[in-house]
């Protein structure tokens, strides 16, 4: 069993340099999931954003601590890192949490506050026309990009097909989103399970003593 100073030392590294993996996988699945729910209004995905970036100023402090076994350096990367754990926990399991209804909800608030021109982003992207229905106007709006564009991009191989129109882009958007949720959802609880695991690891190499040192500095 790894019980001595210098394996709980290499052990404590070693889980910090993931930390720095796990923060970076992080923060590139909420990027995709910024930019595949509608302009990236997403304050779940978001806080996922938020945690990731956390993570990897949080890992910098626990090398520095475990490579110096600095006593106060370990308490609050300890304390800060339980806290992070708890803020992960909870929003893993919110993201894996919102049902079907509710992503389209929360689609629709972020379709409503973003500005036209990345509306008329997501339309050429997705080929779709509006966010529930594709009744739109020919010319734009202050509100809603013209569809006439995309209309053409649809029904390119539909000449035949009367009164053709693009899909509105929540029947699009509705299994990338999901994915996105999920996958945010997915990876945040798994690795917020190795955040405790860093808690526990820190607490027992912080009580131990380093052979190397004086018996009398040791706090």
């Amino acid at each position: 069993m790894c019980g001595g100073f210098t394996c709980s030392k290499n052990a404590l590294i070693a889980l910090n340099v993931l930390y720095v993996v796990v923060a970076s996988i992080l923060i590139s699945v909420a990027v995709y999931g910024q930019a595949s729910s509608v302009g990236g209004n997403l304050p779940i995905v978001g806080g996922i954003l938020a945690c990731g970036v956390f993570l990897i100023l949080i890992s910098l402090l626990g090398l520095a601590g475990a490579v110096k076994h600095h006593q106060v350096m370990l308490f609050f990367y300890m304390v800060i890192l339980f806290l992070l754990f708890l803020v992960q926990f909870s929003v893993a399991c919110a993201c894996l949490a919102v049902n079907s209804d509710q992503q389209e909800t929360i689609a629709q608030q972020g379709w409503k506050k973003v500005n036209k021109d990345v509306k008329e982003q997501v339309q050429e992207r997705f080929q779709c026309c509006g966010f529930q229905s594709s009744i739109q106007p020919v010319n734009s709006t202050d509100d809603n990009p013209s569809c006439e564009l995309v209309h053409k991009i649809c029904c390119n191989n539909m000449h035949n097909v009367p009164n053709c129109k693009c899909e509105p882009c929540m029947e699009k958007l509705k299994e990338t989103i999901d994915n996105a949720f999920k996958l945010c959802g997915g990876i945040g609880l798994f690795f917020s399970f190795t955040e405790f695991l860093g808690v526990w690891l820190t607490v027992r190499y912080r009580n131990q003593k380093d052979p190397r040192a004086n018996p009398s500095a040791f706090l």
